[in-house]
């Protein structure tokens, strides 16, 4: 059996699916970042419900996002769970500069400018970084 074929059969035999279904962002106020969030992707807030007193879930092209104040994972905690310290997710757009006007317009913590002529770096409400790249 070839290197390949071994590979193949292992990987086949995986129950996992081979993509990303949701992505959890760590938040403190549930209620407050999920208006931050709708605002910076364009949903209304009143069709976003926060679901068990403590998760939003945004529904992006792919992969969704969901807001948690992670009761289980440090939320409970002073200070509640810790930010994501390095870009969670990477957003598309075809204006960079418009986007990133957009950001700076939200008050976000821009962290940079646009890199490279490609992509930025802001922070939420959370301090859990986000990245938007050009499409």
């Amino acid at each position: 059996m070839t290197e390949n074929a071994a590979q193949d059969r292992r990987a086949a035999a995986s129950p996992i699916g081979r993509r990303v279904a949701s992505v959890f962002i760590p938040v403190k106020d549930i209620e407050r970042s999920r208006a931050w969030y709708c605002r910076l992707l364009g949903f209304e807030e009143s069709e976003r419900d926060i679901l068990f007193g403590h998760i939003c879930v945004l529904p992006l092209d792919g992969t969704d996002v969901i807001l948690d104040t992670m009761p289980k994972w440090g939320g409970a905690e002073p200070g509640g769970a810790a930010a994501i310290e390095t870009p969670v997710l990477m957003l598309p757009t075809a204006d960079l500069e418009a986007s990133l006007a957009f950001v700076d317009a939200l008050g976000a913590e821009r962290l940079t400018d646009i890199e490279d002529g490609h992509w930025f770096v802001f922070k939420d409400l959370d301090g859990n970084k986000l990245m938007i790249c050009k499409e």
